[in-house]
């Protein structure tokens, strides 16, 4: 079995919800050696997260950001952690309900993923800073 690991900072994005496949194939270059494996992408931020959904219509992205304005709304007065603005607790939320993590078949020194899906950074801060993501492969 061979495991790769390689962190990887993404620049700072707009809040929203954005394709980052071509850039996680990128920096994963080693993943062609492998006939069959997994992959592991984890980002280290409690405010931001991953999915994977459709990577043709950028108005699916659009409708994401609509729709977890609309369940975790802002400036809720019941919410305590405001440290760093109205958008900061609805962040942790939104990331918690996504998760940290996605976990992607290889298959034949490729990703798994289906013909319209792609993998999505969810920035939920108005605000953001560069995010860090590990990305780890393995298999054979």
């Amino acid at each position: 079995m061979k495991i790769f690991q390689q962190q990887i900072q993404i620049p700072r994005k707009k809040r929203g919800f954005h394709l980052i496949t071509p850039l996680i194939l990128a920096a994963i270059p080693t993943i062609s050696e492998l006939r069959s494996g997994m992959c592991q992408l984890f980002i280290q931020h409690s405010s931001a997260s991953l999915t994977i959904n459709e990577n043709a219509d950028p108005t699916v992205r659009e409708d994401f950001e609509t729709f977890f304005n609309k369940a975790v709304p802002e400036n809720d007065p019941d919410y305590l952690h405001d440290y760093e603005g109205p958008d900061d607790m609805p962040a942790h939320l939104k990331a918690s309900i996504l998760g940290s993590s996605v976990l992607i078949p290889i298959h034949q020194g490729q990703l798994a993923l289906g013909t319209w899906q792609g993998i999505y950074l969810c920035e939920h801060r108005d605000r953001a800073t560069p995010r860090n993501l590990i990305i780890t492969v393995w298999g054979e």
